[in-house]
């Protein structure tokens, strides 16, 4: 019996077609730094964009590790192109915190909606008849060149200081959304690894931002019907998740070069082959260990957050401890299996044709990422000790 192809598959199929056209572009990309038009249509005429979407707009509605397997299948082709891929994804879901009528002017013009944005620090928002007036700064905003969403946090102010909750005693920080005729883009973007990613800064100068593009961040108890799904339920791990997602495509893509490399190469004051050294047999099967690891890991703790975003409750805290520390692992084991490709390749990893020394310079541009740094580990400890921690996604 004809097996029929499932949405995945055929999504995983559109990425091998459009790989000699993103393969063709990376160099550019890199060189440029910002990730090529081309490679940006590509990806947006497959559909790519779309998987997050919420049917009612023309979506997908995509399980998240569905979805995770179509960004690192395209991290392992072009790791600037995997990484502008799931931000925008990500950065798109955020519109669930808005009004019901935000949501539907961000995606109603079109479900392959391209967004950007950051996350820290919030614009300053000053009260106006029918919205605000926001001014503020953020970095790392990935894509914007090519986004037409804007995702930048503000703080509603009150004199020179942000309103706070009587509640909480904290700012109340908003999410909100700005057109891109409204966002300035300030190229800041000159960086060791992912370059091609132009995580530049964007600002908005007292602009005006009507009131339903604005919601209040916080713990989703009650989203808007289009966006009571899952996936953005789950809103904000999509976006550590994706950019952990990118690490795995990098690290595959180092190990599937490094055997390559292994059939042919002699290495210099050698009469044997790499393949035939023991060093270079256990680096890549241990390296191959670390990426397989972690990558059934974190999706392994998707798929247990997807179930419970299903029945429609917040994450319980052991569900949210497994989002944050998968993770991390899955960007420290895949720098740790770059480091032993790059051992095992020898003088061919620092050269510039071959494309390890990229994998390498990416792989630890990647662990330096506020969601699954160092630091990450030190809120989950807090959160084991009974300690008050400051990482917000874990608040949510």
């Amino acid at each position: 019996m004809e097996q029929t192809m499932t949405t995945t598959d055929a999504l995983l199929q559109a990425v091998e077609d459009i790989r000699p056209l993103l393969e063709k572009y990376a160099p550019q990309s890199e060189a440029d730094r910002r990730l090529a038009d081309a490679s940006y249509d590509a990806m947006r005429a497959a559909g790519l964009f779309r998987m997050l979407v919420p049917r009612v707009f023309g979506g997908m509605e995509l399980h998240l590790v569905e979805a995770y397997k179509v960004w690192e299948a395209v991290a392992r082709i072009d790791s600037a192109a995997g990484w502008n891929l799931q931000i925008s994804n990500a950065i798109a879901g955020f519109a669930t915190w808005l009004p019901a009528a935000g949501g539907k002017e961000v995606f109603g013009e079109s479900p392959d909606i391209i967004a950007a944005g950051g996350f820290f620090p919030p614009a300053a928002a000053v009260p106006v008849d029918g919205g605000w007036r926001v001014t503020g700064r953020t970095p790392f905003a990935s894509g914007c060149h090519r986004a037409q969403w804007f995702m930048i946090p503000m703080q509603e102010m009150h004199g020179d200081q942000p309103k706070v909750d009587p509640q909480t005693g904290e700012p109340i920080t908003f999410i909100a959304f700005f057109r891109r005729a409204d966002v300035e883009i300030i190229d800041t973007w000159h960086t060791v690894g992912m370059r091609g990613t132009f995580s530049a800064d964007v600002a908005v100068n007292n602009v005006f931002l009507p009131q339903h593009r604005a919601g209040v961040f916080g713990p989703l108890v009650d989203p808007p019907p289009a966006f009571a799904i899952p996936a953005y339920r789950l809103t904000p791990w999509p976006g550590v998740h994706g950019e952990a997602i990118v690490s795995l495509g990098v690290a595959t893509a180092a190990i599937d070069k490094l055997i390559n490399l292994a059939r042919t190469k002699t290495p210099a004051y050698s009469t044997i082959t790499l393949r035939d050294r023991e060093m270079a047999q256990h680096h890549a099967a241990k390296a191959t260990a670390l990426v397989d690891a972690a990558r059934e890991y974190l999706h392994t703790a998707a798929t247990e957050a997807y179930t419970e975003a299903e029945r429609g409750a917040l994450l319980a805290e052991k569900t949210k401890i497994r989002c944050q520390l998968s993770a991390c692992f899955v960007a420290e084991a895949c720098a740790e299996a770059v480091n032993l490709v790059h051992q095992a390749a020898g003088t061919t990893g620092i050269r510039l044709e071959p494309g390890f020394e990229r994998h390498f310079r990416d792989i630890h541009t990647l662990t330096q990422h506020a969601s699954k740094s160092y630091s990450r580990y030190e809120s989950v400890g807090k959160m084991l000790f009974g300690l008050p921690q400051d990482w917000v996604v874990l608040n949510l």
